[in-house]
């Protein structure tokens, strides 16, 4: 089976309906590592998939705190923001960053590049890339046979 899944989004909308989609096969929880340039369009891509998920709370990007916790959807749901702590202060952050990865929760990862591989364990890669038409191209790697589910879910959709 193919571990790659790759999709544009052209809108929005388009964003909304994969995000959607992303959560309901992630909805037992997955630890997702982001990848993709400033604006590319990680937040809004998590953003998109805890409110699908009902988080109540506003989702916003935690450049400033490192961590978002949200309660409130069906499963608890983490969002790590790795850019102001870059390669010297994730070591600091590399056991929660385990602890995060174990359970019923779906923990995300912003600028996981800044991890120096300390991700090496089950997870989804989602890389966000800019498109020369202003669209967004989406491309999910999955690690680990539960991941790999989603993933299919995914190509099946």
């Amino acid at each position: 089976m193919n571990n790659v899944y790759e999709k544009i989004c052209n809108t929005l909308d388009d964003t909304k309906e994969l995000a959607t989609r992303f959560a309901n096969l992630a909805r037992n929880g997955c630890f997702v590592s982001l990848y993709g340039e400033i604006g590319a369009g990680k937040t809004a891509f998590v953003k998109l998939a805890a409110e699908a998920l009902g988080v109540k709370e506003k989702v916003t990007s935690p450049s400033f705190v490192i961590l978002n916790e949200y309660h409130t959807a069906k499963i608890p749901i983490y969002h790590f923001d790795l850019y102001r702590l870059e390669n010297e202060g994730v070591k600091t952050i590399v056991d929660e960053l385990r602890e995060y990865s174990d359970g019923n929760r779906l923990t995300f990862v912003e600028w996981a590049e800044f991890s120096e591989d300390e991700i090496p364990f089950n997870h989804i890669k989602i890389n966000v890339t800019y498109q020369e038409d202003d669209s967004r191209k989406y491309s999910f790697e999955a690690f680990g046979d539960e991941n790999l589910k989603i993933i299919k879910g995914l190509q099946n959709g």
